[in-house]
């Protein structure tokens, strides 16, 4: 790591994702100065993961074994003290799950954690204290029957949105721990403790179970998210005593305790180090980009992802309302669209003979809103809105098979954005003069689809490229947390370099092309 003086403070960030344990180190400047990282596959191969889980028969049961998680933290830690870490210099730190994932702590287990010896490893002490062995995660599909259940006890699906911010999913934890209840009683009897990915590797540094965070709970169909406490009617859906089980709720800028004494002896951490809240990995990445009130974050990759800064959320039926980890009393929106660069780069390859110079020669050819040309592109079937096809409709709204490639290539870049401002619409997010776009991901690199995505959202659009932002998020937060509440995030963050303006709606009249194009879309596919 780079050379400083041995009295400057640092600060960790982890974060536990489906394939790898990654940490980072940052200074009080907010440099990073270390990254490291622990490959399940590769590292752990005695565990038999393929892309760090185990695929059951049914294709759709998918879990990790969570003794590996707990060996993969070990080994990260060997590792940097080898590298010589000077964790002494640790101040705070944070860290981060895969949203969803849950694991299940035996009874007995928080007098193992309570009590770990310096002399013996983190995995041998802990191997014995889980009742279910594999935790479910993000990936498994298996609990649709319970998912159901879980609606109809509530009122229905969007019942369950008011409730807590989304439909049930089947990766959402309360439907998984609603299939253990029922499939494996005896395991559930024997639970002394449900943790999510982030609130367990949270208890690895405390040595204690450590409290499920606002922003993490609110991806589990358990959580209320008005009063930020858990819902009586979806706990008694869920399983018996399930209350007790989980646990109490913490915003994310809480401290959950001090660095545990095992930890300070094994590797020599400061007993004074914070543990701030560990949170899901999408609210960490949020952190990481630093966003201020009011902001749109698009992310453009294989899948689109749009986050939204919520003040008055309006739950639907498709995506996530989740707590906001940066601010205790507002909202994050969580959208994922399928249908994201892939299909952009189809059309390249039929359009724009596979370059994406030609595909912005062809768009410069065609003004925003492309003449009353409208597409929708989904290869594959969408989340939001559930439907698969590609439709196109020229000026006059009528169905046609095909388009010239200059009309193709801003078709499909138009229909998409719209899509994303609608659903952001949809949600409670107001459009206004202080809203801008952070646009990150690989889209973000080509500056021509940036201008049509700032055309259509009537907002300047700005990129900030953060590598590893679940990481540096949960390090910047651990700053937060031990500066206290009375400090702003913004305040924290003002050392970085903001995100670069690289593109303003280009229409100077009333109403904005983006107005124009939000009002053509008629066609309810959309």
């Amino acid at each position: 790591m780079a050379a400083q003086a041995d009295d400057d403070r640092l600060y960790l960030g982890f974060d536990l994702s489906t394939q790898q344990l990654k940490v980072i180190a940052v200074s009080d400047t907010l440099e990073v100065v270390y990254d490291g990282h622990v490959q399940f596959d590769a590292d752990l191969p005695e565990f038999k993961t393929q892309g760090g889980v185990h695929i059951h028969p049914d294709h759709v049961t998918i879990t990790t074994p969570t003794r590996m998680w707990v060996k993969a933290l070990e080994l990260l830690l060997d590792r940097m003290k080898a590298e010589q870490f000077p964790f002494h210099r640790v101040r705070a730190l944070s860290g981060a799950g895969q949203q969803h994932g849950s694991v299940y702590w035996k009874e007995g287990a928080k007098t193992v954690l309570t009590n770990l010896q310096a002399n013996q490893t983190l995995f041998d002490q802990l191997k014995d204290c889980f009742s279910v062995e594999d935790s479910p995660i993000w990936m498994d599909s298996s609990t649709t029957a319970q998912c159901r259940q879980l609606e109809e006890k509530v009122g229905g699906a969007q019942a369950l949105a008011d409730i807590t911010g989304s439909r049930a999913y089947e990766r959402f934890t309360g439907s998984q721990i609603m299939k253990i209840f029922q499939t494996q009683p005896q395991a559930y009897d024997k639970t002394e403790r449900i943790s999510l990915v982030s609130s367990f590797a949270a208890s690895l540094f405390i040595g204690d179970y450590a409290p499920i965070d606002h922003s993490d709970g609110t991806g589990m169909n358990l959580l209320d998210i008005w009063t930020r406490q858990w819902s009586p009617q979806c706990l008694e859906a869920c399983g018996t005593d399930l209350h007790s089980k989980l646990g109490p709720v913490v915003h994310s800028t809480e401290k959950v305790g001090q660095i545990s004494s095992y930890l300070v002896s094994r590797y020599g951490f400061n007993p004074e180090c914070v543990v701030s809240a560990f949170v899901g990995d999408n609210p960490a990445s949020f952190a990481g980009l630093s966003p201020e009130k009011g902001d749109v974050i698009v992310s453009l990759g294989t899948s689109d992802t749009v986050f939204l800064w919520l003040t008055k959320p309006t739950p639907g039926l498709s995506g996530h309302i989740f707590a906001n980890p940066l601010n205790r009393d507002d909202f994050i929106s969580l959208t994922c669209f399928k249908n994201g660069s892939l299909t952009r780069e189809r059309i390249r390859d039929e359009k724009a003979e596979g370059s994406w110079e030609v595909f912005s020669e062809l768009l410069k050819k065609t003004p925003p809103g492309n003449n009353g040309n409208f597409g929708v592109y989904f290869d594959v079937k969408e989340i939001q809105p559930f439907a698969d096809g590609v439709y196109r409709y020229n000026e006059q709204d009528e169905e046609v098979d095909s388009f010239p490639p200059e009309v193709e290539v801003r078709a499909v870049l138009e229909g998409q954005f719209i899509a994303r401002r609608v659903h952001s619409e949809m949600v409670g997010f107001q459009f206004g003069r202080g809203t801008k776009v952070i646009a990150t991901g690989g889209g973000s690199k080509n500056v021509d689809i940036l201008q049509v995505l700032s055309d259509v959202f009537n907002s300047p659009v700005y990129v900030k490229d953060v590598p590893n932002s679940a990481c540096f998020g949960c390090a910047v937060r651990a700053k937060h947390t031990l500066l206290g509440p009375s400090v702003p995030f913004s305040e924290v963050v003002k050392s970085l370099d903001p995100p670069v303006l690289v593109a303003t709606p280009r229409d100077s009249g009333e109403p904005l092309v983006g107005d124009i194009l939000v009002e053509k879309v008629i066609h309810p596919i959309i």
